[in-house]
């Protein structure tokens, strides 16, 4: 897997998504000796892997610098990064709502730019990472970058920027939304009777075990749910209630709108 990885890996923050993300490339081979993290604190992040409190002068050739602070950093972080950015560095942002016009005005000398939103399973390999660049970056720069997350899961090239608010409402939030859902789960089996420990048990297997056979079925998942019910089973009645005037479809898409449409409030400033 050693061409996956870029000749250095320069890391500006360090926090939870960022955080997963290295590790999940240090289990899949990446050298730590190639990677080093910036983050104020000076605190280890992993074995081998350097970090430093202050912009170094230069950066190594062939350096791709992954953005992992927080948006409202951007500025800041250009005005010393940007000088050390030339046109050999790769910049790939995982900031959300900011966009790649954005991306370019802070950092014009960089000519691949390349902007991902992961979720939070990408440290575990299962994760999705949706991708979009513009026309300035080199088609060999969007498939070093897009190379580069095939370890963290499926990837997923977005060819308008605009979608990336329902990108993120479906897989960059859904993690937490599917959370959600796996308690409710768990709870109702309690409501019903099981012992608290038992339900969240089952509840957690029964999802794992649905979630990785949709995966490898030829069918969709509404046709799978359709074959486990028998005409006036006990899945049938359960299916009924959840599909009663559309209200499980309704209710998923109002919970993808209020995520999608808080996501277009805050890139304009709200």
């Amino acid at each position: 897997m050693s061409t996956l990885w870029p000749d250095h890996l320069f890391l500006v923050g360090c926090g939870n998504m960022a955080g997963q993300m290295l590790a999940r490339w240090l289990a899949c081979g990446l050298d730590p000796a190639r990677v080093t993290v910036l983050r104020p604190s000076g605190r280890a992040v992993a074995e081998g892997v350097r970090v430093i409190s202050e912009y170094p002068a230069t950066l190594p050739p062939g350096t791709t610098i992954l953005l992992g602070m927080k948006p409202y950093q951007l500025a800041d972080v250009a005005e010393s990064l940007a000088p050390i950015s030339d046109g050999e560095a790769r910049l790939v942002s995982i900031l959300a709502g900011t966009r790649l016009a954005d991306l370019r005005q802070h950092f014009p000398a960089v000519r691949d730019i390349v902007r991902a939103m992961p979720n939070l399973p990408v440290g575990i390999g299962g994760g999705v990472t949706a991708l979009c660049a513009d026309e300035r970056t080199a088609v060999e720069g969007y498939a070093a970058v897009e190379a580069l997350m095939s370890p963290l899961g499926l990837v997923e090239r977005i060819a308008d920027e605009g979608q990336f608010n329902e990108v993120t409402a479906l897989s960059g939030c859904g993690p937490a939304f599917l959370f959600r859902f796996i308690d409710a789960f768990a709870r109702a089996g309690e409501a019903i009777g099981l012992s608290a420990e038992q339900a969240a048990r089952m509840a957690m297997a029964t999802v794992w075990g649905s979630a990785n056979m949709a995966k490898q079925a030829a069918d969709s998942p509404g046709v799978l749910a359709d074959r486990v019910a028998s005409p006036g089973g006990m899945t049938r009645e359960g299916l009924n209630v959840l599909d009663a005037d559309g209200r499980l479809l309704k209710l998923m898409t109002d919970t993808l709108t209020a995520a999608r449409d808080r996501g277009e409030e805050m890139a304009r400033g709200g």
